[in-house]
């Protein structure tokens, strides 16, 4: 039999292994995001399904654990973590401009979000006399588990289609994140309540208290991120090594994260306002560089995870009221969400994608469900509902979010004022990909000194999203051709920067071969360079 320890490390290799398998074939052969491959090997392999069976001499692998978090304390830490990962590299990758301009759009969105999701939530109990009244438990408990957004998973679905930073992909982000404070209130007050009815009477100060101290604090740590970005940047350059800046970057993101807890928030809106924070400075590149193989390892164990606290038994008497209640979920954030987009500026197609991209509840719906579990507010039956509705939007939200991100139409009503409309790509042939690799890293080095956001896409391909308000870029290099695409509006600036660039270029080609004296220099380097410089042996 395994020791704990080395049980723990066997099974965080099978997931690891699994999920990028599962992850890579759906992508691959069905065209479906990774995050499903990955959430359906953790509902494969986990602890109600393959994960129970007794093997010879190892016994079972996963298997479940009683309380309300059937996997071990282990495993759903470094879950955590790799939830904190990925929500502080989600931050960096938003635009800070775009995402306040977008942030009054997203707390309308958040709100409606919420409001639907908690009535159609605590009415559908009492529509099946689940519930009494809609002070009780169980219809509390419904309303709550619907309200909140899984950050996580939309954030992943976003940064596979490069959208993090468009107006839908920002305002999503900041509808999630003020839907979860929403979220962390209402279960608060819900709890709150049943306390109060187990214990005598309810405590309202307590519950306003925890209230504002979990809206105070979202409030307090964005402004003050904000504002001491480029100060902490500084005070992290003095450490010189793109390592040790991004393993301080990382470890100050789980203080933060911490520190949300503490105050009544979900630990991955910390990590978010951290990695936010830092989005505008210079160090944005090396700290996702640094990080982004932590990110690729770690966060398909945490949709792994996920997967696995699903109980298939606890879903099955419940199911038909299961799949209702899952509908009005899904009713609930499209219409609620979706609406009041139209409203801030969206048209149909950006509606539509900023309600798929608030469908899925994941990890947040779970922890609430678990809660109430805990507590003795709920049953196995409310729970196996709460479990079918994570379940299906989960599912269902990458599937709705990817598919509306295949058209390509704008979603703002009048997407002339932020872009306007395309030019024709700027192309620039050169006689070498090298050559063209060294002008395109010109081009990203003059826009950064011109204090522009610079992301690269993909570490695989040359290809970068450049940004500054509303002025926007996309630089690629493919085979000998450099690529430059912006809106008809600032075509102009983008020839004259890359004419800037190829005309220093010029310059430094032409002194090199001009100079009388650069043939000598060159002989003279090849010499000193590949001259023997082992001493003679001694006589």
């Amino acid at each position: 039999m395994f020791s704990s320890e080395l049980k723990f490390i066997v099974q965080l290799g099978i997931l690891i292994v699994f999920t990028r398998i599962g992850g890579h074939w759906l992508r691959r052969w069905l065209r479906l995001p990774g995050v499903l491959g990955e959430l359906i090997v953790g509902m494969l392999i986990g602890p109600y399904a393959l994960g129970k069976i007794s093997w010879p001499w190892v016994g079972a692998m996963f298997p479940p654990l009683t309380g309300a978090m059937p996997i071990s304390t282990e495993l759903y830490a470094v879950a955590t973590f790799a939830s904190i990962v990925l929500l502080f590299l989600s931050g960096l990758e938003t635009d800070l401009s775009t995402f306040l301009r977008y942030s009054v759009a997203g707390t309308i969105v958040g709100i409606g979000g919420v409001v639907f999701s908690f009535l159609l939530g605590a009415g559908c109990a009492l529509w099946f006399g689940l519930a009494d009244s809609w002070l009780d438990p169980h219809a509390l408990f419904l309303g709550a588990v619907g309200t909140a957004t899984s950050v996580g998973i939309t954030a992943r679905i976003l940064s596979e289609h490069r959208k993090m930073d468009s107006a839908e992909g920002v305002t999503v982000m900041a509808a999630a994140v003020f839907d979860d404070v929403l979220g962390v209130i209402i279960l608060a007050i819900v709890v709150g309540t049943v306390r109060a009815e187990t214990s005598g009477g309810p405590s309202w100060q307590h519950i306003l208290w925890t209230a504002g101290k979990a809206f105070g604090f979202w409030i307090v740590a964005t402004v003050a991120g904000l504002l001491l970005a480029r100060r902490f940047s500084r005070i992290l350059k003095y450490f010189k090594t793109t390592q040790a800046i991004s393993a301080l970057a990382l470890g100050c993101a789980l203080l933060v994260a911490g520190l949300s807890e503490m105050a009544g928030l979900a630990m991955i809106i910390g990590a978010y306002i951290m990695g936010l924070s830092l989005s505008r400075t210079d160090l944005v590149q090396v700290i996702q560089r640094e990080i982004e193989g932590l990110h690729n390892i770690l966060v398909p164990v945490f949709f792994a995870t996920m997967g696995m606290l699903v109980n298939f038994a606890a879903v099955v008497p419940v199911f038909k009221i299961g799949l209702i209640y899952s509908l009005l979920a899904v009713i609930s954030k499209v219409a609620g969400c979706g609406l009041p987009a139209l409203f801030c500026g969206f048209n149909r197609h950006g509606a539509i994608r900023i309600g798929t991209g608030m469908l899925p509840r994941g990890e947040v719906a779970l922890i609430v469900a678990g809660i109430g579990l805990t507590s003795g507010a709920i049953g196995q039956d409310i729970f196996g509902i709460a479990i079918l509705m994570t379940v299906i939007t989960t599912v269902l939200g990458p599937l709705f979010l990817s598919a509306s991100f295949e058209n390509p139409a704008p979603g703002l009503r009048h997407p002339e004022d932020t872009t306007k409309t395309v030019a024709p790509p700027i192309v620039l042939p050169f006689p070498s990909a090298d050559m063209a690799d060294f002008m395109v890293s010109r081009i990203v080095t003059a826009f950064r000194n011109e204090e522009f956001y610079v992301y690269r896409l993909t570490p695989e391909e040359p290809t970068y999203h450049i940004r500054k308000d509303d002025i926007f870029f996309i630089l690629s290099r493919d085979g000998q051709e450099v690529r430059l695409t912006t809106s008809q509006r600032h075509a102009t600036m983008a020839r004259l920067l890359v004419a800037e660039e190829m005309l220093t270029l010029r310059s430094m080609l032409h002194m090199a071969t001009e100079d009388g004296d650069y043939a000598s220099f060159e002989q003279n380097f090849v010499a000193t360079l590949f001259q023997d410089s082992t001493p003679p042996p001694a006589e």
